[in-house]
């Protein structure tokens, strides 16, 4: 007897199982794992049920403060109860460590990167990201072309467990970017509403709307942005300045 030969239909169907391919009538899961972000409503809208991991996620808030940290809170309390660092490069203001503490983010676990210049806080991202030596690295820069995102995302790639997130101003949303992933964040109702721009599948039309205190499992509200003060009272995170001439 002669092994059977799988009919079209079998082919077909193990060509659209595999994460490569994008189907346009739904997300689509990747390769990699998730992490839940902690709102049940945005995870049954991202690709995998949760952020991605060997990604870009960019993330592109109307104003800072808004909330871009508070939906993250989530993931990263869980990456550093895993012992896992959290490496934060050039974010605008230094954070407040009460609200970082009330989201269960361990601060000896958080490492701030300090960069005297955009080119500084790519190429610390790019550096961070390759080292694959810890669970989330935050980003802000000031400004970024797509063949700056492009080794970005590649980076992402190549780590295949490690959070990878840059916070860009709305007005890009029109610009072409290689993320995977890009959210906009901005306000209706008096709650924060995120509307996916960007997506492995189908587009989604209708922001996702989110509570303005508390997130799915949070032990405590985290109603403050983590970086909407100027005083840090809290020595444990450190500060590394950055520099493009260690390597």
């Amino acid at each position: 007897n002669h092994p059977q030969r799988p009919g079209p239909r079998s082919a077909l169907a193990d060509i659209l199982s595999q994460p490569a391919i994008w189907r346009g009538n739904r997300p689509v899961a990747g390769s990699s794992p998730s992490l839940p972000t902690g709102f049940p409503a945005l995870d049954a809208e991202l690709p995998g049920g949760g952020w991605p991991t060997a990604a870009l996620i960019e993330i592109l808030p109307q104003h800072e403060g808004i909330g871009e940290l508070r939906i993250l809170g989530y993931a990263l309390s869980r990456l550093t109860a895993q012992g896992r660092f959290l490496v934060w490069i050039a974010p605008p203001y230094l954070p407040y460590a009460p609200a970082l503490c009330s989201a269960g983010i361990d601060l000896a676990r958080l490492i701030l990167v300090k960069t005297r210049s955009p080119r500084e806080t790519l190429w610390a991202s790019e550096q961070a990201l390759r080292s694959t030596a810890c669970g989330a690295v935050l980003a802000w820069p000031q400004a970024a072309n797509y063949a700056e995102l492009r080794r970005l995302q590649i980076a992402a790639e190549g780590s295949p467990s490690v959070l990878a997130v840059l916070f860009r101003p709305l007005r890009v949303a029109r610009e072409t970017t290689p993320a995977p992933l890009r959210l906009a964040l901005t306000t209706a109702h008096g709650e924060l509403a995120v509307r996916v721009i960007k997506r492995r599948g189908s587009p989604l039309v209708n922001p996702i709307l989110l509570s303005a205190v508390t997130s799915r499992r949070a032990q405590r509200p985290f109603a403050h942005h983590a970086v909407d003060r100027a005083r840090f009272p809290s020595p444990a995170a450190r500060i590394v300045p950055a520099s493009v001439n260690a390597v």
